[in-house]
């Protein structure tokens, strides 16, 4: 086990790493985010995350890399819902006009605390106070990292709140398997019939769609790479009307490296993003070379997007007494 001052906040409160490890796979968990630094597979010389060796990127070109967001990931339209009969504005960054991953300081900005750690888990705890980004409620989240053999990463999150408001969180790191420049030659495949389109602005329509016949068809595993161009991938698809028991969700695999990824999540939700907007410099990066267009893919295991405003969608509100609970899994295989 070993925890370490990853670098310190404008308050000069420090942010510490702690690195786990069980049978072949090792994770560098972050305090500020409760961010997945780094992760790697014993055999493979890259990493299979994209991550900043320094704390200075998280705070600014790297936001949400291997974070978790929230108190309500993704978007909700016009950055305002009704919760529990009465309507509520969330705070707004600048000229944004719809609320992104629960807000400008929403919890992949702030510091959580460590609760118990050993060599192969971590708990980390976060109190997000009533008001804060517009919500209501004190809300209470407790998050564990776990690593089991041979090459497993879990993750258990659980929150509860003393008034009715919403909860949505999400993990948001991005995925890249053989270290090459971009993954849209990974192999990607989804158990999903259906997916929310969206508008200009990335908030669904409504519409429940079929994927038959669409680019949005990842039933079957194939390439990202497209032969005509599109504008990406930032959709939420289907799994499921509710929360499920620990399923299989997705694969991801790079036929470059031979490492394979398989997602189980117990979310009915998981928005693909194609990392279509990233960009850093190489000095931040673990690779120390820079992260383009579609340097990885962030595969966010959650609850429906903009749900408050469609009735048809899964509900992501919260009451007092109920329990939020979320269990994402990430089952890595390559060469030994």
């Amino acid at each position: 086990m070993k925890t370490e001052i990853f670098g310190y906040l404008k308050t000069g409160q420090p942010v510490h790493r702690h690195w786990l490890r069980s049978g072949r796979l090792r994770a560098a968990i972050l305090t500020y985010g409760a961010s997945v630094q780094d992760l790697r597979l014993d055999g493979i010389a890259h990493p299979l995350v994209l991550g900043a060796d320094r704390f200075a990127p998280y705070q600014d070109s790297m936001r949400c890399f291997g974070a978790n967001v929230g108190r309500v990931a993704n978007r909700i339209a016009g950055g305002r819902a009704s919760i529990n009969g009465s309507d509520h504005a969330f705070a707004l960054q600048g000229a944004e006009k719809h609320l992104l991953h629960g807000g400008a300081n929403g919890m992949d900005t702030l510091l959580w605390h460590i609760i118990e750690a050993d060599e192969a888990q971590i708990t980390l705890g976060l109190s997000l106070a009533d008001g804060h980004m517009g919500f209501p409620g004190n809300l209470d989240v407790r998050l564990t990292y776990r690593i089991s053999a041979p090459a497993t990463l879990q993750l258990d999150i659980e929150a509860v709140t003393d008034a009715p408001t919403l909860c949505n969180i999400a993990h948001h790191s991005y995925f890249n398997l053989d270290g090459s420049a971009d993954i849209l030659d990974h192999q990607l495949q989804i158990d999903a019939d259906h997916y929310l389109p969206v508008d200009a602005e990335l908030i669904p329509s409504g519409e429940i769609a079929p994927v038959q016949g669409t680019r949005f068809d990842f039933r079957t595993a194939r390439p990202l790479r497209s032969a005509e161009p599109h504008p990406g991938y930032d959709h939420n698809f289907c799994l499921a009307r509710q929360v499920q028991p620990l399923r299989r969700i997705a694969s991801l695999f790079s036929p470059k490296s031979g490492v394979s990824l398989e997602l189980h999540s117990t979310e009915p939700g998981l928005q693909l993003y194609d990392g279509g907007h990233i960009s850093a410099p190489a000095q931040h990066t673990l690779s120390k070379a820079p992260y383009g267009p579609h340097a990885g893919l962030a595969l966010e295991a959650q609850r429906w997007p903009d749900a408050p405003h469609h009735e048809a969608f899964p509900s992501i509100a919260l009451a007092p007494g109920d329990v939020y609970r979320q269990t994402s899994a990430w089952h890595f295989e390559g060469l030994a």
